[in-house]
């Protein structure tokens, strides 16, 4: 499992900041940097409005952190996977598996 996290990504968090006048704007703050294993378990292209779009399941595995949570993204590069479950494998906490779909923000 080890010799698979070869991908460096980052882990982020949304932050709401104040606008100034009374509402807020959504935001990512970087948590951490870590290594992690990739691998694409499905993709689906739809049109909707006129346009085509696509989405991709993506899982990652990371070594188990705690606080991980489905408000959370990973980004690599310009890419970002946003955090639809987390998974304790085998509830070791050893490893962690989070089923991800690419996209924008989420």
């Amino acid at each position: 499992m080890i010799a698979d996290l070869r991908h460096r990504l980052v882990l982020e968090e949304r932050a709401a900041l104040a606008d100034g006048g009374g509402g807020a704007t959504e935001s990512w703050t970087e948590l951490a940097i870590i290594w992690a294993a990739m691998h694409q378990k499905s993709g689906r292209e739809r049109e909707a409005a006129d346009r085509m779009g696509a989405r991709a399941t993506t899982e990652i595995t990371i070594r188990h952190r705690a606080g991980v949570t489905t408000d959370m993204r990973f980004r690599l590069g310009t890419r970002h996977f946003n955090i639809r479950a987390v998974l304790d494998v085998e509830g070791r906490r050893r490893w962690l598996k989070c089923a991800c779909e690419e996209g924008g923000p989420s």
